[in-house]
C-alpha cells in the first residue's frame, strides 16, 4: 500500500520516495561533499522520519530507547544489504560488523510487538493488525517485519548499492536500465566519465572500476 508523503521540511535523503520503507531507513545514512551524515542523529529526527514514511500520522514521543532501537534496525539493514549486494564501499560500512548480529537484531525488533489478532466484528471473525503498545516501537517492529520480506522475497535480487562517486545509498532496481539511486547520482557518474575521457586517465572513483559486475 502506498504511503502518503507529508511535507515536514526534512532533507531529501530522508525521503527517497518510491523506495520500500526499509530501504528508506537504510538511506538515513547519506553523503555529500562534506562527508557521510546520519539523518537520525536525535530523537526528534526519528519522529520526523516516521511521519515522512507514513508510519505515524501525528507527532510522537520518541524515547532514548526508541532511538537506540531505530539505529540498531537501520545498521542491521545496511549490514544485510551489503551482504546481498556485495557492497564494499568503505564509506558505506555498517556499524554492525557481522551478519549474525544483524539477523538477530531484525528478528528481535520484528517480534517485539504482538502479531495479528482475531476479533469478532458484527458477528464476523476478522484479523486485527492494528499496532499494540506505544506507536514508535510498533512502527519500528513493522519496519523490521517488512525488512524480512524485502531481504528474502522477490525484491531481494533487485536490491542494489549505488556506486556513483561518493554515494552510500541503496535502491531497488525497478527498471532494467536503472543503475543509480537517483538522477543526481547518474549526473555525477556521467560527469566523472566525461572528465576521465578528456583528462586521459581514469579516476579511482570511476564507476567502471568501483562498481561490481551487475547481477
Amino acid at each position: 500500500m502506498a504511503r502518503a508523503e507529508p511535507s515536514v521540511g526534512v532533507p531529501v535523503a530522508w525521503a527517497t520516495p518510491g523506495e520500500p520503507v526499509p530501504v528508506r531507513l537504510m538511506n538515513t545514512i547519506w553523503a555529500d561533499r562534506g562527508g557521510v551524515h546520519d539523518a537520525l542523529s536525535n530523537r526528534g529526527r526519528l519522529g520526523d522520519w516516521l511521519r515522512v514514511v507514513g508510519l505515524t500520522a501525528t507527532p510522537v514521543t520518541v524515547t532514548k530507547d526508541d532511538l537506540v532501537i531505530g539505529l540498531r534496525l537501520r545498521d542491521a539493514l545496511r549490514r544485510l544489504a551489503a551482504l546481498l549486494t556485495e557492497d564494499v564501499r568503505p564509506a558505506a560500512v555498517s556499524a554492525i560488523p557481522d551478519v549474525s548480529t544483524a539477523i538477530n537484531e531484525i528478528n528481535t525488533i520484528a517480534s517485539s510487538t504482538a502479531g495479528p489478532r482475531l476479533q469478532l466484528r458484527h458477528g464476523v471473525l476478522e484479523q486485527d493488525t492494528s499496532p499494540v503498545g506505544r506507536p514508535v516501537p510498533a512502527a519500528l517492529a513493522a519496519v523490521a517485519s517488512e525488512s524480512i520480506d524485502l531481504l528474502t522475497g522477490t525484491t531481494a535480487p533487485l536490491l542494489r548499492a549505488c556506486h556513483a562517486p561518493g554515494c552510500v545509498l541503496y535502491f531497488v532496481k525497478d527498471h532494467p536500465r536503472r543503475e543509480w539511486c537517483s538522477a543526481a547520482c547518474g549526473n555525477r557518474v556521467r560527469a566523472a566519465r566525461h572528465y576521465a575521457r578528456h583528462s586521459g586517465h581514469t579516476s579511482a572513483t570511476d564507476p567502471k572500476l568501483s562498481r561490481p559486475t551487475p547481477r
